[in-house]
C-alpha cells in the first residue's frame, strides 16, 4: 500500500516584498494615469503639442520604472531566499474579513486606493490643464520665449492659446511640431540656439489653416478708418494727427475686389523670391491673373532675365505682411506716442517726446542694465537742464512708464527689439510694402508695381491739433516738419527707422 505523497509547500511569489509593492503601486497609478490622459487626448484631439509628450512619453515612462522596480525587488528577494533556510521563507498572507483588525485594514486600504486613483486622475487632468496653458509655452518650458511672450501679452491675439497658431488642429502637424521640437529642445539644454530668434519660423503651417480658421479672407471689408497721433520732437511736444481711410479690400473672384486684400483674392496669384531670409527684400514677383497670364516685375538689380535669381519662390499669403500678428515689438517712436497719448507721460514735461526716444534708443538701453539707464537718462535731463521739475511726480511718472516700455519692448540677453523683427504692416519703419511697391520692380513691356499712395490709404484729416486740414475726397500727405518734396522721392524707411527724430 503506497503511502500519500507529502503536498509541496507553496512557495510564495517573488514579488512578494516591499521594493516590488513598490513598483507594483508606481505600475498601476501610471497605467491608470496613461488611460486617463489617453482618454482626454482623444476627446480633446490635438490641439495641445504637450498632451502627446505625457500621455505617450511621461506616463508610459513611470509604467517602465514601476516594472523595473517590481523586476529590481524580484531579483533581490530570490537572492535572500537563496541565502535563507527553506522555513524562513514566509508564506503567503491570509486575509480573514471576519477578524475585526483585517477587516478594518482592508476597509482603509481600500478608501486609501479609491482616494489615490481619484487624486491620480484629476492630478492628470490638472497637468493636461497646466501644458495647454500660454504660461507653460511661454515661461516654464521655452524660457527663450520670454521676449515672445511678452509681446504677445499686449497684442491682439493674447487671448489665443500658442498651440491654436502654432500647429492647429490634424495629427500630421502635431507630429511635425514634434519633430521640430526635438532639435528646439537639444539646442535650449546645450545652449546653441541663436540670439536673437531667426524669423519667419521654419516649416511654419500655411496661414489659410491656422489665421483663416477665424478670420474669413473671402469678406469684403472696404475701407477703415484709422486715426493716429504723433507728437513731434519740439519742446512742447506738439501733437500732429492724421486720420485716413484704409482700402482694405478684399472679397471673391466675380465680387467686389481691389484694396490691400487684392493681393490674397482667389483669381490672383502673386508669387516672390526673397534675396534674405527675413524676406525683406524682394527683387523678383510673378502675377498670374485669372485669365493665367503671368507678369514678371524685377527691381533694377534682379538681372534682366525671366528666371526667378537664386532662391525659392514662395506663393504669397496673409503672413507676408501680417507677419507679427502678435509678437509687436514696438518701435522708441511708436511706443512713446502711445504712452503719451494714453497719459502714462505728460506731454507737458518738456522735450519729453525727444529724450524719451533717446534713452530707449541710446546704447545704454540695449545692455542688461537697460531698464535702469533709460530712466537714468530721462531724470537725469530734467535734472541737469530743467531743475525745478527734478523728482516731480510728472518726472517720476515718466521715467516709469519709459521703464515699462523698455519692459515690454527691449530684451537684450536675446538681441530683442523692433530691429530684429520689423513689422511689414504699412512702411513707415521698414520696408513693408515697399518691398514690391518701391516704384523700381518693372515687367518686360514696362509696367511697374504702383507706388501711388492711393492706392492703399486716402488721408481725409491731418495736421496739428486743432489747425487740423480735412477733405473726404482725400488730401496729399505733409510730413510733419518741412523736409520740402523729399518725401515723395524717398520711402519713409530710409529716413524712419522707429528711433531716429527729425
Amino acid at each position: 500500500m503506497t503511502s500519500p505523497k507529502t503536498p509541496t509547500p507553496h512557495v510564495p511569489s517573488l514579488l512578494q516584498n516591499l521594493t516590488s509593492l513598490v513598483g507594483a503601486v508606481v505600475v498601476a497609478s501610471s497605467f491608470f494615469a496613461a488611460v486617463c490622459l489617453f482618454a482626454i487626448d482623444f476627446f480633446r484631439g490635438f490641439t495641445n503639442p504637450y498632451m502627446g509628450i505625457l500621455s505617450y512619453i511621461v506616463a508610459p515612462g513611470f509604467l517602465a520604472a514601476g516594472l523595473l522596480i517590481m523586476i529590481v525587488g524580484a531579483l533581490r528577494e530570490r537572492r535572500r531566499r537563496r541565502r535563507a533556510a527553506p522555513e524562513e521563507i514566509p508564506p503567503l498572507p491570509r486575509i480573514d474579513l471576519n477578524v475585526a483588525r483585517q477587516r478594518r485594514f482592508f476597509i482603509l486600504g481600500a478608501a486609501g486606493t479609491f482616494v489615490f486613483l481619484l487624486m491620480t486622475a484629476l492630478g492628470s487632468y490638472r497637468t493636461y490643464q497646466f501644458t495647454d496653458s500660454v504660461t507653460f509655452c511661454g515661461l516654464v518650458c521655452h524660457t527663450i520665449m520670454k521676449p515672445e511672450y511678452t509681446v504677445y501679452q499686449k497684442s491682439p491675439h493674447a487671448r489665443v492659446a500658442c498651440a491654436e497658431c502654432h500647429i492647429g488642429s490634424g495629427a500630421t502637424w502635431f507630429v511635425k511640431s514634434k519633430l521640430s521640437g526635438a532639435y528646439q529642445v537639444y539646442a535650449t539644454i546645450a545652449n546653441k540656439y541663436p540670439r536673437p530668434i531667426p524669423v519667419p519660423v521654419a516649416n511654419l503651417r500655411p496661414a489659410r489653416q491656422t489665421c483663416e480658421e477665424c478670420h474669413w479672407p473671402r469678406m469684403f471689408y472696404g475701407s477703415a478708418e484709422r486715426a493716429q497721433t504723433h507728437y513731434l520732437a519740439d519742446e512742447h511736444n506738439k501733437p500732429w494727427n492724421v486720420r485716413m481711410l484704409v482700402h482694405i479690400g478684399g472679397g471673391e473672384s466675380g465680387r467686389q475686389t481691389g484694396g490691400i486684400h487684392w493681393h490674397m483674392l482667389l483669381s490672383n496669384k502673386v508669387e516672390y523670391v526673397a534675396s534674405d531670409r527675413q524676406r525683406q527684400t524682394i527683387p523678383w514677383v510673378r502675377l498670374t491673373d485669372a485669365n493665367g497670364k503671368a507678369t514678371i516685375y524685377r527691381s533694377a538689380d534682379a538681372g534682366a532675365s525671366d528666371a526667378p535669381p537664386a532662391g525659392s519662390i514662395r506663393t504669397m499669403d496673409c503672413i507676408d505682411c501680417h507677419n507679427r500678428p502678435t509678437h509687436i515689438y514696438l518701435s522708441p517712436i511708436d511706443a512713446v506716442d502711445r504712452a503719451i497719448a494714453a497719459g502714462s507721460i505728460d506731454r507737458n514735461l518738456p522735450f519729453i517726446k525727444k529724450q524719451a526716444v533717446l534713452a530707449l534708443a541710446g546704447e545704454p538701453a540695449m545692455t542688461a542694465a537697460g531698464r535702469d539707464a533709460v530712466a537714468a537718462a530721462l531724470t537725469g535731463f530734467y535734472a541737469a537742464s530743467y531743475p525745478k521739475l527734478a523728482g516731480t511726480p510728472a518726472v517720476t511718472q515718466a521715467a516709469a512708464a519709459v521703464q515699462d516700455i523698455w519692459d515690454h519692448n527691449i530684451f537684450p540677453a536675446m538681441k530683442a527689439d523692433w530691429r530684429a523683427y520689423p513689422d511689414n504692416i504699412g512702411h513707415k519703419e521698414s520696408a513693408g510694402c515697399f518691398r514690391c511697391h518701391d516704384g523700381s520692380h518693372t515687367s518686360a513691356d514696362g509696367k511697374t508695381i504702383t507706388h501711388d499712395c492711393g492706392a492703399c490709404h486716402t488721408i481725409i484729416e491731418q495736421g496739428p491739433a486743432g489747425k487740423t486740414t480735412s477733405r473726404l475726397a482725400g488730401l496729399e500727405f505733409k510730413h510733419p516738419a518741412d523736409v520740402g518734396d523729399a518725401w515723395k522721392q524717398t520711402n519713409c524707411n530710409s529716413c524712419h527707422d522707429g528711433a531716429t527724430l527729425p
